[in-house]
């Protein structure tokens, strides 16, 4: 194959590979940090450019931004039932809890409509991102609830 020339947007030779660079320049907020020549601009103010869980419009009640927050469901406990710290083995028809609170994740099992709550064995961990509390509880309680045994 021969050479090929390639030209700008206004039909003159581009710059040869070693040749000296472009000026930078500097984009403006609208660019979210990023240019069309893939240098890192100068530093730029992009507002909103991030992403923050704390302002979801019609994000599920639960509780302020970095404060407790808890989802609940009613489930039937499966062949063995779900094991507690405080009182064993619990059966039957179930309300499950998934708390988030400094940071932690932690599920919690009642008989449902009773008044005590209890602690599933093993169901605590760090959870820094308060937004997964969702996806948790879903996990939790495609896990635990077995209506079929």
């Amino acid at each position: 194959m021969g050479e090929q020339t390639v030209t700008g947007p206004d039909a003159t030779p581009a710059p040869e590979a070693d040749a000296a660079p472009a000026p930078e320049t500097t984009a403006g907020p609208a660019s979210a940090g990023m240019t069309a020549d893939g240098r890192q601009p100068a530093s730029a103010d992009v507002a909103g450019a991030g992403m923050t869980a704390d302002a979801v419009p019609g994000a599920p009640a639960g509780g302020a931004p970095g404060g407790p927050a808890d989802r609940t469901s009613d489930i039937t406990a499966g062949p063995g039932g779900v094991m507690t710290d405080e009182v064993g083995v619990v059966t039957g028809e179930l309300t499950l809890r998934t708390e988030h609170a400094d940071g932690r994740v932690t599920l919690r099992v009642q008989y449902k409509d009773a008044d005590e709550w209890y602690a599933v064995t093993g169901g605590s961990a760090p959870l820094a991102d308060p937004a997964a509390l969702d996806a948790v509880h879903t996990i939790a309680v495609g896990l635990l609830n077995r209506p079929e045994g």
